[in-house]
C-alpha cells in the first residue's frame, strides 16, 4: 500500500478523526479529516481520496445523501463507519454503494483490514515489469447480450453503452462472469469479493445482487442471468465467451 494513499475521514467528531488520522498515518496511509458534507465535497474536487470514511450521524445532514452522490459522482472506496448500527440502516448504506459498513464502537485493526479490503478492490491493476498482465485481468468477458470488462473495470451493453457499477458490484459480477453455470455459496461469493465470511444474517451478497440484477435483467422480479437456487446460492445462467 503506498504511503501516498489518501483517505478522508468524515466525522462530526472531532475526537474521532484524531483518533482515525493518527492511527491510519501511522499506517503510512494520508489522512485528511472532514467534519461537514460540504468540505468533503471541496476535498473530492481538489485532492480525490483513495477512500472516504463516512459517518451517517452529522448533524443537520444526511449521510445517506452524502455517500449517493459520492458514489455517483466520484469514483473512490466508501466505507461507512457510524454509531447507526440498525439492520436497516446498513442494508441502505450498501444500496447507495457503500463497499463496507462498520458500526461503532470498532476495532482499529479490524478497520484497518477492511479499508485495506476495499482498497484493493478499488485500485486499477497494475501492470507488471515486463509490461504483460495475467490472463484475468486482460479479459473481456461476454455473456447474455453483455461486455464485461475485466482490465478496464467496464461494464457495457449491446449497444456499448457503460453501466455504472460500485466497487463491490462489478467484482461480484467478475466472480459470477468467471463461474458460470456454477451455484455459488454466499459464504463463497463473500470471501471472494469481500475477504470475510458471512455473519449471522449477513444480507451483503443479497443486496448486491439485487442491485446487479436491476442493472442487468429486463425484469428483475423474474431473474434470467442471475438465477436464485433455493438454499445454496446464486448462479450466473448464460454461457460466457472469453475474448
Amino acid at each position: 500500500m503506498s504511503a501516498l494513499t489518501h483517505i478522508a475521514v468524515l466525522d462530526d467528531e472531532v475526537d474521532i478523526t484524531r483518533l482515525l488520522a493518527g492511527y491510519l498515518q501511522g499506517h503510512g496511509f494520508r489522512v485528511t479529516q472532514l467534519h461537514s458534507g460540504a468540505a468533503l465535497m471541496d476535498t473530492l474536487r481538489d485532492d480525490l481520496p483513495a477512500l472516504v470514511l463516512l459517518d451517517l450521524g452529522l448533524p443537520g445532514e444526511d449521510g445517506f445523501t452524502i455517500a449517493r452522490q459520492l458514489r455517483e459522482h466520484w469514483h473512490c472506496g466508501l466505507v461507512i463507519v457510524t454509531g447507526r448500527g440498525d439492520a436497516v440502516d446498513k442494508v441502505v448504506g450498501l444500496e447507495v454503494g457503500a463497499d463496507d459498513y462498520v458500526t461503532k464502537p470498532f476495532d482499529l485493526r479490524e478497520l484497518l483490514a477492511r479499508i485495506k479490503a476495499v482498497l484493493r478492490r478499488v485500485a486499477p491493476p497494475a501492470p507488471a515489469a515486463t509490461g504483460a498482465m495475467p490472463a484475468t485481468d486482460r479479459s473481456r468477458l461476454r455473456f447474455a447480450g453483455w461486455l464485461l470488462d475485466v482490465g478496464a473495470r467496464r461494464l457495457s451493453n449491446a449497444s456499448g453503452q457503460d453501466v455504472v457499477l460500485t466497487s463491490g458490484e462489478f467484482d461480484l459480477l467478475c466472480t459470477f462472469a468467471q463461474h458460470p453455470g456454477r451455484v455459488l455459496s454466499r459464504d463463497f461469493l463473500l470471501e471472494s469479493t469481500r475477504g470475510r465470511e458471512a455473519a449471522p444474517f449477513d444480507r451483503t451478497i443479497d443486496v448486491q445482487v439485487g442491485r446487479l440484477r436491476r442493472k442487468l435483467e429486463p425484469d428483475a422480479v423474474e431473474p434470467q442471468i442471475i438465477k436464485s437456487v433455493r438454499g445454496a446460492g446464486y448462479i450466473l445462467v448464460p454461457a460466457v465467451d472469453v475474448e
